[in-house]
């Protein structure tokens, strides 16, 4: 893909998106297919990353340089890129500061920007990714870090952490468990280690079938669940984790974790005026149209957005084909129409070759894609899609707007 090169940021833009992850450049290239010319986008970073993978590298199942590409590579034909963060938006004058302290104008203003690990939310948290025995595939750097704490691991105790729905798709923090735990069974030595799986949900997910799959697996590798906790804090120096139920404290002693951090929106989006209380720091926007509740010109998709429900790639897209064309509906003075049925989705790796498949509304309900098969039933063939198939899709025609 070729992107417009600029001298310097533009002072003004019809549409501007705020992010060059997977919304911010999906939306800004269907925006484009759909005749848009004058889209441009803010992002600092040099490289773009494929997210999905990094359990897969965590569990030695891929390499880390397949869940990567040049930025510039990936960002869409048509659209000027902004090599900036982000520092502030004024939604009343329609305009963002960046960190260079230059600023520009917009029509639209989509803010795409992701969320990020909360590193405050559990004590000591930060710390324990420094030490030997701690990692996070939410962390790029950390993911092949993972894959060498569990290929080494012999015996002892092994702590599994998914979050609240802050986190971007926070059931797939699930799969390094059941990968792992296939490995070490194929090793001989799963009897050997103690294996705890913390989930803050009264179930080990919250959707009917996919429940009952996970049961299933959790039963036959041995794990001990734990429902309704929480990892309150973490002591690097001996390795320990306080976990909470409902207000009893226990503290476990851990010879491997894997922890999936709680996620917060940058602290741009609250002090910009772009949240609220119920946001919870996030981009307070309508669940259906993604149109901000009270600046009709600025728009929320992806992690950032506050909607109900888990985040997640496959919600992404079902949401920019709804912001494109109500984008373009308030382009020409018309009500946006399109409406986002809050439909998201979380693969679960329950072992190294197959996955459960959870597709649900915020609420849990299912909201199966077909009915010609049971998606929520182990199987090979999503495995070899979410695995092989999905990444490619991705790389070829989500960020190109299709």
């Amino acid at each position: 893909m070729v992107t417009q090169s600029l001298p310097g940021p533009p002072t003004h833009a019809r549409i501007l998106v705020a992010g060059g992850g997977n919304g911010g450049i999906a939306l800004a290239a269907r925006l484009h297919r759909l005749g848009e010319d004058d889209i441009v986008i803010v992002e600092p970073r040099a490289e773009h990353h494929y997210r999905p993978l990094l359990s897969y590298v965590g569990a030695g199942l891929a390499a880390i340089d397949s869940a990567r590409r040049p930025q510039g590579r990936v960002m869409p034909s048509g659209c000027a890129w902004v090599r900036d963060a982000i520092a502030g938006v004024d939604p009343e004058a329609s305009q963002v500061v960046l960190a260079s302290g230059a600023t520009i104008g917009y029509d639209h203003l989509v803010v795409a920007a992701g969320s990020q690990p909360d590193w405050d939310a559990i004590d000591g948290s930060a710390e324990a990714m420094h030490t030997q025995n701690a990692s996070t595939n939410y962390l790029f750097d950390l993911a092949p870090k993972t894959w060498r704490l569990v290929q080494g691991m012999r015996s002892g105790t092994a702590v599994f952490t998914m979050p609240d729905d802050s986190c971007p798709c926070a059931g797939a923090s699930q799969k390094i468990l059941y990968m792992a735990c296939d490995l070490w069974r194929s090793r001989g030595v799963l009897e050997d280690i103690r294996v705890v799986a913390v989930v803050p949900t009264d179930t080990v997910f919250g959707v009917p079938g996919v429940d009952e799959e996970l049961e299933r697996k959790i039963d036959e590798y041995g794990i001990e669940l734990r429902t309704r906790t929480r990892i309150q804090s973490l002591h690097r120096d001996t390795g320990t984790a306080v976990l909470d139920n409902d207000g009893v404290l226990e503290e476990l002693d851990y010879d491997f974790l894997h922890l999936t951090p709680p996620h917060a929106a940058p602290r741009w989006v609250a002090a910009s005026g772009l949240s609220s209380e119920t946001a919870r720091g996030f981009v307070d926007v309508d669940p259906e149209t993604l149109q901000h509740r009270r600046y009709p010109n600025v728009w929320a998709v992806g992690d950032i957005a506050a909607t109900p429900g888990s985040s997640s790639g496959g919600a992404l897209r079902k949401q920019t084909p709804v912001v494109a064309k109500n984008i373009r509906s308030a382009l020409n003075d018309k009500a946006p129409r399109a409406r986002y049925n809050g439909y998201t989705v979380s693969p679960f790796t329950v072992s190294r070759s197959t996955l459960v498949l959870a597709e649900f509304a915020p609420d849990g309900t299912p909201m199966p894609s077909t009915r010609l098969f049971e998606l929520r039933k182990e199987r090979a063939l999503t495995f070899l899609l979410d695995r092989w198939l999905l990444p490619q899709i991705y790389w070829h025609r989500i960020l190109r707007g299709k």
